[in-house]
């Protein structure tokens, strides 16, 4: 997920949750305050979501994985073949 659709949410659901919060409590520090914790946490779970997409993701590149000589097919040998 792009960063700026990220935050994008991330702002509209904080809005959200602080209005919410606000009409259940009427207290603009109780708000505050758990706005700021949500805040946290969803920014926790997105760095751990990136976090397991880096750990899960197929190693690329060549320093990854030697590179292996596999057999030629054999058809691939009949068409070496010299026709004498």
């Amino acid at each position: 997920m792009p960063f700026v659709l990220f935050l994008r949410g991330f702002i509209g659901a904080l809005v959200a949750f602080a209005i919410v919060t606000y009409v259940v409590t009427q207290s603009l520090w109780t708000t505050l305050i758990d706005t700021i914790i949500c805040a946290v946490i969803i920014q926790a779970g997105y760095f751990l979501a990136v976090l397991a997409m880096i750990w899960w993701a197929p190693a690329r590149g060549k320093a990854s994985e030697p590179a292996r000589k596999e057999p030629a097919p054999a058809a691939a040998k009949k068409d070496r073949q010299v026709v004498r």
